[in-house]
Order: structure tokens, then C-alpha cells, then sequence
């Protein structure tokens, strides 16, 4: 604690020898695999490598295509000694593929080095390290990539007003989120990046997350949307940060980014997972542009009789990044299928995520997304309790386009991470049923873990109920369903509730959620649609 706290007010920044020496330790003490090159191997293969000949014989190593390489004020002699050692790891470490990071790590390290064999042996640990749950460094275009969508996912719930912004502004979302990595180590200046490889070196990967989103937030306070018509954001965020001093000092950056209370180091990890599950089900594990990929909704052949395409884009904005990989598939319309729950569930059932769009008579639209499959709602036996993870979601889009997530999203403090000694034990699921009191009192347990059986292929691990110690179970009341109905959100009242016919409905205020009512309080139903994934 006692480093962490130096690290973040810059203590280290006052002297070159006091950081050098520090760096020196924190690096000795990363856990690393048993047979990690040292500077004694870096001198023999360097030696053997270049011997008379000059760095510039040799190719930088395949891994370095295309990526920049910032030399961070580093003088002629530096520059050498920077390509001399990222040959030697792409000698040492052929298990790099794709690491666009590795040159400003090495960069900014050897500033603060006895000499290159110091830094290399020091950078082999970052890349050798085995930490559970932590990485320094991203070593496969995969692991780049997830890293990008974990981002995009972190950026979605903890900048809602940048991510709008740029939604709306950008035709890939996902194109201005990959950046993020360069933002921090490529277009910073060098007094910003020393300050957050300080921090980085000690805490790992979950602080480059936070420091980057603290940028996302600040460069959404520094635009007015309307000056942005037109403009490339990718271009205009990059010119944003390289220019960061004239909007923020580094201490206020970094004040502004320990502020910002993400989840659990295991949890984010769970999702970085997840995203890497769904790229390799894609095929993607070579580095190819995006583009490719990233289809999304397509404008020209999406079709729905609830939203316009453009609509349904910014609700796919909103969806984790793993599911938004893959095109919206219709299972469902009252319109084609008829106003019966049973068809519902046949039609649904098999299928997660999935979101749920609703117009009502008035024309007002709202909606939810469903982490979970609603053959869940079987396993808790007859009676139905709730189900879902905390990845769940209810919207409006008409009159008003708002998104509502879990309550512990935006306070994550309020949720402690179950230790790890009592993560297997499945507690009861909830009592509190369709047709019970509303604010679902119904169980002696105030702490609540809902096991949630784990499936082969199953995309949904990250924010598990289970992951948590809730200080209350009805903040936990995702998704529930019977023959009697659904239910969406719980605890004090309903998000969204619907009956066996699918045609009356009710909304108002609940805890899990905290959403005022998403349309009218009582409404009858004109059409339903509930759209998967392809």
C-alpha cells in the first residue's frame, strides 16, 4: 500500500537514480517462469548476434511489423541499444507474435537502466511473468485484441457519455477503442508515460485500463459534440492526448483514474477470457483488420418492425463486445409467432445471449438484455426463481434513448469479491417469485450467491453472481420466468414484467437496475421481437 501510494503521487519522480534503483527492485520481485533469459544470456546472444556487424544488417523482428516505434527522447546510442535488445527477444521468445507495446516498454526502461543487458534481463520478466489473473504485456495478435475489447467493454459501462459520443460519431466503435493502448504508451509524452509505467510496473494491466478510460472521460469534456461532425475521432482523440498537457496535468490524470472503481483483477481477467473465446469461435487469431470482422449491424439488410437500423445500432453499442462480434438473428415477433409465452420460450430457448425489444400501443419502445438462457429458468425446479449475471441491461429508445445497468456497475464498491476459499459453495437461488411480495422478501439469506451451472461453449462467465458477496439479494434479481409471465429486475418492483399472453404489461423503479419506469407505468403490448446472435 504503502508503494502503491508513492508510485501514484510521483515520489519517484524527483530523481532519475531514486527511480532507476526502484524499478530495479519492483522488477526483481515479478513472479516469472523458472527459465527466463537473464543479462548474462542477453550478452551471449548479443555478442553472437552482431559481433562486428551493425544493428541495421539485422530485421527487426516479424512480430514489430507495422508497429510504431517511439524512441521517447532516447539519443542515437539509445536507439541502437532499443533495436539490439527487441531483436534479441525475438530470438529468446518465439512465442511472440504480436506485441505492438514491447518497443515503449523497452523504451522508457532503459532510461532507467545500468546498461541494455540490465533492461533486457528486466523486460524478459514483464514477459515472462506468471502471475495469476495479471499480464504485463499482450503477446498474440488474440491477446492484443481481446485486451482492445475488454476496453471497449470497460469504456461502454464506465464512460457512457464518451462512448455515445463516439457511437454516434464513428462508423466502428470498435476501431477508435483499439488505439487505446497506443493512447498510453505511444502518444503521451514522455513525462505523462514515465508516470504511468511507474504505476503499470506495480499494479499490472488493470491501471493502464483506468488511466486510459480517465483520458476517454477527459477528452469528452474538452469537445463539444457538435464541433465532432464529420471529424475523425480516431485522429482527433490521438492529437487529444499527444496534447494532453494543455487540458490536465499528470497528477490530476492519475488522481482522476484511481478514481474510477472497476471490478476485481480476476474479474476483468474472466472477461479478457470471454472476449478471446469469442474471437477464436470467430477464427480470429491472426492479425487482420478489423473491418473484416467486426460486422455488427448491417445497415442495409437489418430489419425489424420495433426499431430503425440505426436504433438497434446504438443498442448494439451497448452489448458486451464478445456478442456484438456476431449479426442480430430474429427469434421471436408477436407479429409472426403469435402472443403466446410458451412459443416464446421455444423460440428463445437455446439462445444467449439474447436482447428484447417492445413497442407499446402508445409507441413507446423499450427493451432488456439477457445474459442468460431462458432454459434456465427450469433448473431452480418448478417454481422459477431469478437467474442472468450482472452483464443484464433494460433500455428505452423512444421518446428517450437510455441505458440501465446493474447498480453495481457504477458502484462496484458496494459488492465485495467472494474470497476465493468460498467460491465453490452455491448458496440457495431466490425465493422471491412471480407473485410473491414485490420487494421479495421471501428468504431468511441476506447474502446471496446464485450458482450458475457452466455449460460447454458458454460465453458468459464474467459478473456471475456467485463472484460476489451482495449486501442484499434483491439487487440481484435479473431475469425470471414462469408460466405465469417474465419478469425483468427486481427488489422494491419490476423493470419490465409481462404476462402468459404477451400482451399486458407493467414497469416501474427497481433495485437491481435503479431505472425510473421505462415507459408508461401499465401498457398493453403492440409488438414484441427478441433478437439472438448469428
Amino acid at each position: 500500500k504503502e508503494l502503491k501510494k508513492l508510485a501514484r503521487e510521483g515520489y519517484w519522480a524527483a530523481s532519475r537514480a531514486l527511480r532507476a534503483q526502484v524499478y530495479q527492485q519492483l522488477l526483481q520481485q515479478v513472479t516469472c517462469r523458472l527459465v527466463t533469459p537473464d543479462a548474462l544470456v542477453y550478452r551471449d546472444v548479443a555478442s553472437r548476434l552482431f559481433g562486428e556487424l551493425s544493428v541495421s544488417s539485422h530485421p527487426l523482428p516479424e512480430f514489430l511489423e507495422a508497429c510504431p516505434m517511439p524512441t521517447y527522447c532516447l539519443n542515437l546510442e539509445g536507439v541502437t541499444a532499443l533495436k539490439k535488445i527487441l531483436i534479441c527477444i525475438g530470438n529468446l521468445f518465439p512465442d511472440i507474435t504480436y506485441s505492438p507495446i514491447l518497443p515503449s516498454l523497452v523504451a522508457l526502461l532503459l532510461h532507467y537502466s545500468e546498461d541494455e543487458a540490465q533492461c533486457f534481463e528486466n523486460i524478459s520478466r514483464l514477459i515472462a511473468s506468471n502471475a495469476p489473473h495479471a499480464s504485463y504485456i499482450d503477446q498474440s495478435f488474440l491477446a492484443h485484441q481481446a485486451s482492445c475489447m475488454t476496453f471497449g467493454d470497460l469504456a461502454n459501462k464506465h464512460c457512457p457519455a464518451a462512448h455515445k459520443l463516439i457511437a454516434s460519431t464513428s462508423e466502428n466503435v470498435f476501431e477508435v477503442y483499439s488505439e487505446w493502448l497506443s493512447w498510453l504508451f505511444h502518444d503521451l509524452p514522455f513525462s505523462y508515460a514515465i508516470r504511468v509505467f511507474d504505476v503499470y510496473l506495480l499494479e499490472g494491466q488493470k491501471v493502464l485500463y483506468r488511466i486510459a478510460l480517465a483520458l476517454l472521460k477527459q477528452y469528452r469534456l474538452s469537445v463539444a459534440s457538435a464541433e465532432l461532425e464529420g471529424t475523425d475521432i480516431k485522429a482527433d482523440l490521438q492529437a487529444f492526448v499527444q496534447n494532453v498537457a494543455e487540458h490536465v496535468t499528470v497528477n490530476k490524470l492519475l488522481e482522476r483514474a484511481f478514481g474510477i472503481r472497476l471490478f476485481s483483477r480476476k474479474e476483468i481477467w474472466l472477461l479478457q477470457m470471454a472476449n478471446r473465446k469469442a474471437l477464436m469461435e470467430r477464427g480470429i487469431t491472426m492479425v487482420q483488420s478489423r473491418q473484416s470482422f467486426h460486422l455488427a449491424v448491417d445497415m442495409q439488410s437489418f430489419s425489424s418492425s420495433i426499431v430503425t437500423a440505426q436504433e438497434m445500432r446504438v443498442v448494439w453499442s451497448w452489448i458486451p463486445e464478445r456478442f456484438s462480434l456476431f449479426p442480430p438473428l430474429l427469434l421471436f415477433s408477436t407479429s409472426e409467432d403469435g402472443c403466446s409465452l410458451q412459443r416464446f420460450y421455444t423460440c428463445c430457448e437455446g439462445y444467449e445471449p439474447t436482447v428484447l425489444l417492445l413497442k407499446t400501443t402508445e409507441g413507446e419502445v423499450c427493451g432488456a438484455f439477457l445474459s442468460s438462457d431462458w432454459s434456465e429458468r427450469k433448473k431452480s425446479g418448478a417454481t422459477s426463481g431469478f437467474f442472468g449475471t450482472g452483464e443484464c441491461f433494460v433500455f428505452t429508445v423512444r421518446p428517450e434513448t437510455e441505458r440501465y445497468e446493474w447498480v453495481f456497475i457504477k458502484k462496484p464498491e458496494l459488492a465485495k469479491a467472494v474470497p476465493r476459499s468460498r467460491q465453490r459453495s452455491p448458496s440457495p437461488s431466490p425465493s422471491a417469485l412471480l407473485g410473491s411480495s414485490p420487494d421479495g422478501r421471501g428468504s431468511s439469506s441476506n447474502r446471496l450467491a446464485v450458482p450458475t451451472p457452466q455449460r460447454k461453449g458458454r460465453l458468459s462467465p464474467f459478473l456471475a453472481i456467485r463472484h460476489f458477496l451482495l449486501p442484499s439479494k434483491t439487487v440481484s434479481m435479473f431475469m425470471a420466468g414462469s408460466r405465469e409471465g417474465i419478469v425483468i429486475g427486481g427488489g422494491g418492483g419490476q423493470a419490465l414484467s409481462l404476462d402468459a399472453n404477451l400482451l399486458w404489461g407493467h414497469t416501474e423503479h427497481c433495485e437491481t437496475f435503479d431505472n425510473p419506469p421505462l415507459c408508461q407505468e401499465n401498457f398493453k403490448v403492440q409488438l414484441l421481437e427478441v433478437w439472438g446472435f448469428q
